[in-house]
């Protein structure tokens, strides 16, 4: 699930996070009002200026949405446009087909796509979408789409040079993400100083950004969620907000305190489940009311290029779609990086082809399907109240509730399962930020996921709002060093990637044996085949070595002076 409460801010007049109302009635306590006190003023000081908007065309645009906007833009031209030209070959990439069981790495690729997917999909899909078609039109659907498939090459980016700039530690762990491609690869290039400073902002960005995104928001907008669904305040749960949180930190901290593996496993049955779960409760609503799909269509392409209703017309559409689609899938924050960095691969450009599928199930399949389910049922001219989540996931509920009375219960399912994933993910991400911060210090980082847990109990049970604004905040703050680095970065990015798809096109690309080869998630090497990749290496530095020692005999015996020693 993503950090749909930060889209407040881009929606005026709203600009503080919306929780449900009949649980901050229930929770309000002098704790929460001496916290929000003291974070209120931070917390609008930061929005204010992260989020900071210029007016354009009667409606307010976020410049951060304009710095993440224009780097998908860039990179899908300067990669040329491989969301297009390497899909294909993407798929033959994550079923496991180029990359070896004794890789580095300690995950899939299928694993570390649906570790991702589940910090992503989720609120944004199903509340976001919604609120984006009520102020925006059917056309702003269009737009989340048209932007979903620019997303795709920032994720493609973040995914490659987390791969290649990741720390693999002598027990086979890993470490990857910004903060190691901004130290390490702006060295590279020249510039370690600015590297470092880039690495340490974000890191720290990354720590207080994820608690909120990924922590107190997912615990307390799940339980207000499974409050409203199960009674309100005449809900078993109405006053037992922290038990929802503590039954969920249980959960959570089982599959945590194993790490990455752990958290990617898990990830790896959830994100297929309530995508297959949520995908096919939509499609039982499309076909009850089939008849009125092809209208949806025409009203998604008239609203996008015409924006009736909506101050500043198409371009107040584009910029609703937008801001909901690059807040959506979070591409531009780097999580991609920190995901990808742990999986079994030689060839970083693997992850890049891999990752390219976030955005694309997110925002564009995810996201159509919700948008025609609330188009076709005719509630895109419903009142989505004051623009929050909250108000979003009821405008769906009510969509799913024409199908049958008990069916938006399907709707709390999937959400809660969203929420869980995204708490399991993104405590991985802080996890690597701590590490990163610590010099990868053990203890650090275990007494970050016990942090984490207990925070799962908390944001269920309390009202934080200028806490998670803080947090968010932080979040998109991230992408401010990200982007750069990924500027600065470009060239080796983009010699990564062709050279990879054009080794691919001329089938270059090594044969590994099905046996050996990963798979979705079978990537435990047998002792076997460790001793034999061991071997097979050792044949080839010996092989490189021969021709390296040929190479010299030949300069040498034409007169050249050869100084290079190295074999």
């Amino acid at each position: 699930m993503n950090p749909e409460s930060a889209l407040a801010h881009a929606f005026p007049p709203s600009s503080d996070v919306t929780l449900s109302a009949a649980q901050t009635t229930l929770t309000a306590s002098g704790f929460d009002q001496a916290v929000e006190n003291a974070f209120a003023p931070i917390a609008d000081v930061l929005s204010a200026i992260v989020f900071f908007g210029v007016p354009v065309a009667g409606t307010e645009l976020p410049l951060i949405v304009v710095w993440l906007m224009a780097a998908a833009v860039f990179l899908t031209v300067y990669l040329r446009f491989q969301p297009i030209t390497g899909l294909a070959h993407s798929v033959k990439v994550i079923r496991g087909k180029l990359t070896r069981k004794t890789d580095p790495g300690e995950v899939s690729s299928f694993q570390a796509l649906a570790t991702e997917l589940s910090g992503t999909v989720g609120l944004g899909n199903i509340a976001g979408v919604a609120v984006a078609i009520t102020i925006g039109g059917p056309g702003a659907a269009l737009w989340i789409i048209i932007f979903g498939f620019f997303a795709m090459t920032v994720k493609m980016a973040e995914a490659t040079l987390g791969v290649k700039y990741r720390t693999i530690m002598p027990d086979g762990t890993t470490s990857g993400g910004p903060m190691y491609y901004l130290r390490d690869g702006f060295k590279d290039i020249g510039r370690p100083k600015l590297g470092k400073f880039l690495a340490y902002f974000y890191a720290i960005a990354t720590v207080v950004g994820v608690f909120g995104a990924g922590n107190l928001f997912q615990a307390n907008q799940s339980a207000a969620i499974l409050v409203n669904s199960t009674g309100g305040e005449a809900s078993f749960f109405a006053d037992k907000l922290w038990l929802i949180g503590l039954i969920m930190a249980v959960l959570a901290g089982i599959v945590i305190l194993g790490g990455i593996t752990s958290i990617a496993r898990w990830t790896s049955a959830i994100t297929p489940l309530m995508a297959i779960l949520y995908f096919v409760s939509v499609v039982i609503i499309l076909l009850l009311n089939f008849t009125a799909i092809p209208n949806a269509f025409v009203l998604m392409f008239q609203g996008a290029f015409t924006g009736e209703g909506i101050a500043g017309g198409i371009i107040g559409v584009a910029i609703v779609g937008i801001q909901r689609a690059l807040f959506s899938n979070a591409a531009g924050v780097g999580s991609a990086g920190m995901a990808h960095s742990a999986v079994k691969t030689s060839r970083p450009a693997t992850e890049g082809f891999t990752a390219m599928w976030e955005p694309l199930i997110d925002s564009v399949i995810i996201c159509t399907l919700t948008a025609l389910a609330i188009i076709t049922t005719g509630l895109y001219d419903a009142d989505a109240g004051d623009g929050s989540t909250e108000a979003g996931v009821n405008l769906t509920a009510q969509a799913f509730g024409t199908v049958t009375d008990w069916f938006p219960y399907i709707l709390t399912i999937c959400v809660m399962l969203f929420g869980f994933s995204t708490i399991l993910s993104y405590a991985y991400y802080g996890q690597k930020a701590i590490g990163f911060l610590t010099k990868e210090s053990f203890f650090a980082q275990k007494g970050f996921q016990v942090v984490w847990v207990i925070a799962v109990v908390v944001g269920a049970s309390i009202s934080l709002e200028s806490v998670v604004a803080f947090s968010d905040a932080m979040f998109f703050l991230m992408s401010v060093p990200n982007l750069l680095g990924i500027y600065f970065l470009a060239k080796i990015l983009r010699l990564e990637i062709l050279r990879h798809k054009h080794q691919a096109a001329s089938g270059t690309l090594e044969e590994i044996p099905e046996d050996l080869q990963v798979g979705l998630r079978d990537h435990q090497p047998t002792e076997e085949q460790v001793a034999s990749e061991k071997k097979r290496r050792a044949g080839v530095r010996e092989k490189r070595k021969r021709i390296r020692a040929g190479f010299r005999k030949a300069q040498k015996d034409r007169g050249v002076d050869v100084t290079d020693d190295r074999v």
